[in-house]
């Protein structure tokens, strides 16, 4: 009987070991140690820091991992899964701002938690921020002012199509002061997106309005494409200059359609972000402002630039 009483004591004290070394696992894998928020899911750019992110997380062998709203708009839909993410306690954030001045307070409460908090592609006047990692977009705007004027004569006309928040107010600054120094002049500056972030028929409006436009910068790819679109089926030949770097755009490069653009690094943004974070993490001092920086993408570097973007989508 006793005999009987020890094997079944040593068999729980086994199964309390593996279920406790279960639980301790499972654990560990279901609580992240960085949390990456971007602003949608379903949009290349977004996929692309996304792909730098996760490959960081491997690199440096932390348990992470990447959400966001299906869609950017309404905001309020990335500050629910932010107060749903801090419930978790993750060791540090990264973050997309959506709209800077309606998330903040959320970010003030990790900040209290003492949960480093770093923000990518999107800055905010919040000085309770570990570091920013993006572009700077007045030097981006002003790279592709000097690009677009490059490709046309003094006194030409051209457009710009942006929109209110920050950073296309930003990257619109830099194009003015570029293309006005070109002695180039701008016919118009028109908002590319509506209130819930659906483009608008912009460029068919522009080109009634202005038949004379000879050039067109917009502050994001998918602006660009959607004016490219138009120019197509009119036939005209009138270059366009987008900001972000995404795979279609660099396409009409290699192809020939476009000549040459600016570009973000999106994949480098999210990779130095989650560096950063890990840095921050072991209590090690970052800069405040790391710059990803900005590439001109031509018909000489367009196939390079495609391949990677390509393979690193690919192996998500």
């Amino acid at each position: 009987m006793r005999k009987r009483w020890r094997n079944i004591l040593f068999i729980c004290a086994v199964l309390c070991v593996v279920f406790i070394g279960y639980t301790v696992t499972f654990a560990k894998k279901d609580k992240p140690e960085i949390v990456v928020v971007l602003k949608e899911s379903d949009i290349q750019y977004w996929k692309i820091v996304k792909a730098g992110a996760e490959k960081a997380f491997k690199d440096f062998g932390v348990q992470g991992k990447v959400v966001a709203p299906e869609t950017t708009y309404p905001a309020e839909n990335q500050i629910r899964i932010l107060k749903n993410v801090l419930k978790e306690k993750p060791k540090a954030l990264i973050v997309a701002l959506t709209e800077p001045s309606i998330t903040v307070p959320v970010l003030k409460e990790y900040k209290k938690n003492n949960i480093p908090v770093l923000l990518v592609d999107t800055g905010a006047n919040w000085d309770g921020q570990t570091a920013f990692i993006g572009t700077d977009n007045p030097t981006l705007g002003r790279k592709a002012g000097e690009l677009l004027a490059s490709m046309l004569q003094p006194g030409d006309k051209v457009a710009l199509i942006g929109g209110g928040n920050s950073v296309f107010v930003e990257r619109s600054a830099g194009a003015k002061d570029a293309l006005g120094a070109a002695g180039i002049g701008i016919v118009s500056e028109q908002s590319g997106y509506n209130e819930i972030g659906d483009l608008k028929p912009v460029m068919e409006n522009l080109l009634q309005a202005h038949p004379e436009i000879k050039g067109v910068f917009a502050t994001d790819d998918i602006m660009a494409l959607d004016a490219l679109k138009v120019i197509e089926q009119k036939g005209l030949n009138i270059p366009v200059i987008g900001a972000d770097g995404i795979i279609k755009l660099i396409d009409y490069i290699e192809k020939g359609t476009l000549t040459s653009t600016v570009a973000q690094n999106p994949y480098d943004m999210g990779y130095i972000s989650v560096e950063n974070a890990v840095k921050a993490i072991k209590g090690e001092k970052i800069p405040k402002r790391i710059d990803s920086g900005v590439d001109i993408i031509t018909k000489d570097n367009a196939k390079e630039k495609l391949d990677f973007l390509e393979k690193v989508l690919k192996e998500r």
